[in-house]
């Protein structure tokens, strides 16, 4: 038996890949593959994509998302979006995200989209997300990941109550949740009240992004007005966090209920620095709140936008600061215990796939050089 390594000399021990993960925030229209997006824009007559190479258009998003404001960096999705517009287009997307998973470790995914943007060559919204669900239900049933699906209403639009009742309507078709997504600034959270109450009365879930483009008092809407279960990135719960003379951390109270009530944030490195949420991946407040304690996942939030994968994410966070296999598996437990699935599955999923997949990579990599 030998030590187990950590950080730089973990990553390059380890296939990352093999590492059994879980996935909880990750936009559809944000991760479709370059070639989809060529073929489909072929198949529905959409002309305004800056290329036609695969690889060209790649590079594209990836370099469009680097300008470091939330604005910007969205601003790619009107070519994703404008190619899903139709029933195949949709489920393709939604199978070949269960094949990105599978192919990438992922054993469960929950995977969100705003199905209004999806309505424009006349399909209805409920017509999306049944077109959607079937291509998680396909991909799923071949690459054996379990899946969720979140509905994500649009803070700048006046729909919010139509998207809760969508997600409603669809909970027992496989939609596990409700997300508030879209620029924060001057659209708060607390306008969309009528949403969320409908949600909380239905005995439902509620993740929002907060605290991404926008300060603690996004946060502090987004659980104490509006209920929410989860936090999307969360990065700015800093502006609630101090330090004593001595170094010593201290928590306000809004970051010390979010400790206390486990409330998961759902952070994504990556994307966080192209957004501008984070000056840098060093200065990522990730490895702070994961240190202190709090219920931490890592993610992707864009695939295509971020040219990333989970895996990347946790090698990116495995060197950058220094993880060990013992933290990459409580980062796995963190995000199966914040998901949205049943309790069942969440329970069947840790013991029967996370813990022992752990285990095995544990012992393999603790077994002496031949």
């Amino acid at each position: 038996m030998h030590k187990i390594p950590t950080g730089g000399e973990l990553v390059k021990a380890l296939d990352f890949r093999k590492l059994p993960k879980v996935m909880l925030h990750e936009h559809l229209d944000g991760g479709v593959r370059p070639r989809t997006v060529i073929e489909l824009a072929k198949q529905v007559g959409y002309a305004g994509l800056p290329t036609d190479d695969p690889g060209e258009l790649a590079s594209w998003f990836h370099r469009g998302a680097q300008r470091g404001n939330l604005v910007e960096y969205l601003e790619g999705f009107a070519h994703t979006t404008a190619v899903m517009q139709e029933r195949e287009g949709l489920e393709r997307i939604a199978y070949e995200f269960m094949e990105d998973m599978a192919m990438d470790g992922v054993v469960y995914a929950e995977v969100r989209f705003a199905p209004v943007f999806h309505t424009g060559a006349g399909l209805t919204m409920d017509e999306v997300v049944e077109s959607v669900i079937a291509g998680l239900r396909r991909g799923g049933s071949q690459f054996g990941v379990a899946w969720g699906l979140i509905i994500c209403a649009m803070r700048d639009r006046d729909d919010s109550l139509v998207m809760a009742e969508l997600a409603i309507r669809w909970r027992d078709q496989g939609v596990v949740g409700f997300d508030l997504a879209g620029g924060e600034s001057g659209f708060p959270p607390k306008k969309h009240r009528a949403a969320f109450q409908a949600i909380h009365r239905a005995n439902f879930n509620i993740t929002i992004h907060a605290g991404e483009a926008y300060g603690a008092e996004s946060i502090w809407q987004a659980l104490q007005w509006c209920g929410a279960h989860r936090l999307g990135h969360g990065t700015r719960l800093m502006d609630d966090v101090s330090y004593k003379p001595d170094g010593g951390v201290v928590l306000g109270s809004l970051a010390k209920y979010v400790l206390d009530h486990r409330i998961p944030l759902e952070m994504c490195l990556s994307s966080n620095v192209h957004t501008g949420a984070c000056a840098s991946l060093e200065a990522h407040p990730f490895p702070l709140f994961f240190k202190l304690g709090f219920r931490v996942s890592l993610n992707t939030d864009d695939r295509l936008m971020s040219d990333t994968e989970l895996s990347k994410e946790l090698a990116l966070a495995t060197e950058l600061f220094d993880l060990s296999l013992d933290d990459l598996e409580r980062l796995a437990l963190h995000s199966i215990k914040g998901a949205f699935a049943a309790h069942d599955l969440r329970v069947r999923l840790m013991l029967g796939t996370l813990i022992p997949g752990y285990m095995t990579i544990k012992a393999q990599l603790a077994e002496p050089a031949l």
